[in-house]
């Protein structure tokens, strides 16, 4: 077994001696317990998770669908992006979802407004869908479809090569379909990535690289 559990444990005894948990000499990527758990994975503001270390290619098309809580206003969802201009990004700024894509000759923007500013950042779950397809992107939040235009209809291909970067991403990473720098505070689940018939449904406990992130488990309220 090469990964940690995804658990709660506590009141350990070696050889009968209570173990004090609350003075570790070292601690990595170990958080408190909740009294309520929810299924997802917490982030807590201040990392990402990295998945795909060889990198994901977007190419012509791509669905991503998930599902967020948060009660902030700002933070990075996703990005993939490439040494060149070629990118994705989902991110929430000033409470409004945007899903960027750029294949080559400029960044189009699907923008999911709400009624109010707070409406997405209510710590409900919220259900999101982006979709590339060629030149066309759409975005599908809580049931509403966005469209948009997009000028550059001969260029469809977002070669990116890049990992997926979730929630945040480090400082010497550029993303360029992100505008946001804030890490995502805040619950995920369900993260899904369709390419034609392949779909592949994230673990964020086999990311090659997590900070501030904390696997299967989301605090019930916030904490």
């Amino acid at each position: 077994v090469t990964h940690s559990i995804p658990a709660c444990i506590g009141s350990m005894t070696i050889n009968g001696k209570q173990v004090d948990k609350e003075s570790p000499v070292s601690i990595f990527a170990v958080n408190k317990c909740y009294e309520t758990v929810q299924d997802g994975t917490f982030f807590d503001g201040s990392g990402f998770a990295a998945l795909v270390r060889e990198g994901y290619k977007v190419r012509s098309d791509v669905n991503i669908t998930l599902e967020f809580r948060t009660t902030a206003v700002h933070g990075v969802l996703l990005g993939v992006s490439s040494a060149k201009v070629d990118a994705i990004g989902l991110e929430i700024v000033h409470g409004r979802v945007l899903f960027h894509v750029n294949n080559g000759a400029g960044r189009i923007t699907a923008a999911y407004e709400p009624r109010g500013t707070n409406s997405l950042c209510d710590g409900k779950w919220h259900k999101l869908q982006a979709n590339k397809s060629k030149h066309r992107i759409s975005l599908i939040v809580d049931g509403n479809l966005v469209h948009t235009d997009n000028p550059y209809i001969q260029s469809t291909s977002a070669d990116t090569n890049n990992p997926i970067y979730v929630g945040g991403y480090p400082a010497d990473v550029k993303q360029n379909c992100l505008t946001s720098k804030s890490s995502f505070r805040g619950c995920l689940r369900n993260l899904v990535l369709t390419k034609g018939q392949l779909t592949e449904l994230f673990d964020f406990s086999r990311a090659f690289d997590l900070r501030g992130v904390f696997p299967h488990s989301c605090p019930g309220a916030e904490h």
